[in-house]
């Protein structure tokens, strides 16, 4: 039990330990991102009794509709209700970079308490395609929320709702799409990791941003000289 919990544990604190350790300013009280952790933990319960039960009852009969609503719906709505309502109001939540690491911490507390479960169930020969596929995915998701909810959190009232839209939208059609390419059976070589590749790319691409975000944030309350900043999508 202690290997299956070591390794179901270990690619998710690594995660967000990266992410974490990528703060240039001012970085998160631990405290805060390890309540945002369990958090994330915590959900991963109700989350999967409402996937059984939607499968039992097969309300979902097409590997579309169960990619898109039963897993990729239910999974980001639940980790972007806990990130909007308990994070993003929190006075810790002071830089546009924090949502990186508050997405990621709820992403990986998912993820993390979802991974030792199958290990339980599966055993621990399957934990290095779970690191790099699964757990490595629900991070990158959390990144790509946690991105978007700083760019709301930190623009002018006109665009707020907007930022908020693709906060979820945005990590729902990629977990959707990532686990309908999931359920092709025997094409995870041609399909998943290419789109493993694209997510990594465009999640650190997201780091990036929010890293520039941060600068100008600070620009703006400390103003040095003029200067436009353009940030993309």
């Amino acid at each position: 039990m202690f290997v299956i919990l070591s390794a179901g544990i270990a690619p998710g604190l690594a995660l967000l330990s990266y992410f974490y350790l990528r703060d240039e300013f001012e970085s998160e009280p631990l405290i805060q991102v390890a309540k945002t952790f369990i958090f994330g933990a915590i959900i991963t319960f109700p989350v999967m009794f409402i996937q059984f039960v939607l499968t039992e009852e097969n309300i979902f009969t097409t590997s579309f509709l169960q990619a898109f609503l039963s897993i990729g719906f239910i999974e980001e709505f639940v980790k972007w209700f806990i990130l909007y309502f308990a994070m993003v109001k929190h006075a810790e939540f002071d830089e546009p970079y924090d949502g990186i690491v508050y997405g990621a911490a709820v992403s990986l507390g998912f993820a993390t308490t979802e991974n030792i479960l199958y290990l339980v169930a599966h055993g621990v020969e399957i934990a290095f395609v779970r690191a790099i596929l699964p757990v490595s995915s629900h991070a990158l998701f959390g990144v790509v929320m946690g991105y978007y909810l700083g760019k709301a959190k930190f623009s002018p009232f006109s665009r707020k709702m907007y930022w908020l839209l693709l906060s979820f939208t945005a990590p729902l059609l990629l977990h959707g799409l990532y686990d309908f390419l999931l359920l092709q059976k025997g094409m995870i070589a041609y399909y998943v990791i290419p789109f493993m590749f694209f997510l990594w790319w465009f999640g650190l691409r997201k780091v990036k941003l929010a890293h520039q975000l941060t600068i100008q944030h600070y620009k703006n309350q400390h103003p040095i000289s003029k200067s436009n900043t353009h940030l993309d999508l």
